[in-house]
């Protein structure tokens, strides 16, 4: 059965909302240029209200170390994710499992994606100018064989087209954030039960 991450989540009735349709993981966007981004008090009631039911993702992109070990001592993160232009080096030295997230343009950004020692791959949708979080589609094309144990396939998955993702690409898990929104940074319960039943059953 495929995992499902529901990410850019930003109030403790979504998380918990999450939770119960059978999400595996709970992703907290920690870049203030998203409008999903959440700061650490907001952070710190969803953790608080979830109590250790399923990881919590942390979601930085290009920021500092520093920054991000901050987030970490201050929100009891499972998992990081760097979303960014961050390089192979940044992925090493965590003391959590670390989710690379790569932006496909082309066949050689999935060659790349080998390179980088971390934990999980997460394979998004490339937009210019932008980091992720757009609802564009990925093209399943772009994503060779390989790495499918580590594979988190995001970008413009919707309770629609999910499970055609799954069967065409037997990722590890999904990921979405705005497939399953009624508007930026909050989350449908409809949208997110059906998207979460249509990955199982894929």
């Amino acid at each position: 059965m495929t995992r499902v991450k529901i990410c850019g989540v930003t109030t403790v009735g979504d998380a918990a909302v999450s939770v119960a349709a059978g999400a595996w993981a709970i992703g907290l966007n920690f870049w203030k240029g998203s409008s999903r981004a959440v700061d650490i008090a907001a952070a710190g009631r969803i953790a608080r209200a979830l109590a250790g039911a399923v990881p919590l993702v942390g979601v930085f992109v290009d920021a500092p170390r520093a920054e991000i070990e901050g987030v970490v001592r201050a929100v009891p993160l499972d998992m990081i994710q760097l979303h960014g232009a961050e390089a192979a080096a940044d992925c090493r030295g965590w003391n959590l499992p670390v989710i690379k997230a790569l932006r496909l343009r082309d066949r050689s950004t999935w060659d790349m994606a080998r390179t980088f020692p971390a934990d999980f791959v997460l394979a998004d949708a490339y937009v210019a100018g932008t980091p992720g979080g757009t609802g564009t589609v990925v093209s399943t094309d772009l994503i060779g064989d390989g790495m499918r144990d580590r594979l988190i396939l995001a970008g413009g998955l919707d309770p629609d087209n999910v499970a055609e993702g799954i069967r065409k690409v037997a990722p590890f898990a999904v990921d979405v954030a705005s497939g399953v929104e009624s508007s930026p940074g909050r989350k449908d319960p409809e949208k997110v039960k059906r998207f979460i039943a249509n990955a199982h059953s894929a």
